[in-house]
């Protein structure tokens, strides 16, 4: 080794010498604040439950027992009768005709057959006669002229509600009336007065079933 490389390591030795020499601090760790635990609340554990499961049964237990009453007539028809009513007419837009000719009596006991009912038609101008379905039962589709337009009548004989029922739909107005084991539904233009018409379809409706 040349005299040259030995000055080299030489020095080097002494640069390391050197630094091991300086003094350096020791790590001092600060100090952390205590934990107040006064006001701290311990989580119980969670466990799974199982209400779901039971909860899910019970709801399925109590659907279909409504399902069965209503299907036995054991409840008396609610509101949902009034969205079924409309519904129906949305379905038949065409039977809302402002015209002046009557259907025939053949048609008009077609519509409402003896075994339902018996209608007496009166003065009022019947423009429309069918037989039709409200919830599954034959409910006779009648249409009649009133002062602001055409104006629907429903005879429903295994609806039976306890009191009056009134409702509004698009541009439109009812009202479903107790009438004996049945029930009827009128619905006519907003401006349409129904309460005569209410009481002429109670003199003029008798229930055959």
């Amino acid at each position: 080794m040349s005299n040259g490389e030995d000055n080299k390591f030489q020095e080097l030795d002494l640069k390391i010498a050197k630094a091991l020499q300086i003094d350096v601090p020791p790590l001092v760790m600060p100090e952390l604040p205590e934990i107040d635990d006064t006001n701290v609340t311990i989580l119980p554990v969670r466990r799974r439950s199982t209400r779901p499961l039971w909860f899910a049964v019970a709801a399925s237990v109590v659907l279909a027992s409504s399902i069965a009453l209503r299907m036995s007539g054991v409840f008396t028809t609610d509101g949902s009768l009034t969205g079924e009513v409309l519904a129906h007419l949305d379905h038949e837009p065409g039977a809302l005709q402002v015209t002046d000719i009557a259907v025939s009596d053949e048609q008009l006991a077609r519509a409402v057959p003896a075994r339902l009912a018996t209608f007496s038609r009166g003065d009022a101008l019947v423009t429309y006669a069918m037989p039709c379905k409200i919830n599954g039962r034959t409910a006779p589709h009648l249409v009649i002229q009133g002062q602001h337009g055409p104006i629907t009548i429903l005879l429903m004989p295994e609806e039976k509600v306890a009191v009056a029922m009134p409702f509004d739909g698009d541009n439109v107005h009812g009202v479903i009336i107790p009438a004996g084991d049945g029930s009827i539904a009128i619905v006519g233009p907003r401006e349409e007065a129904l309460e005569s018409i209410r009481a002429d379809m109670l003199e003029s409706v008798t229930w055959t079933t």
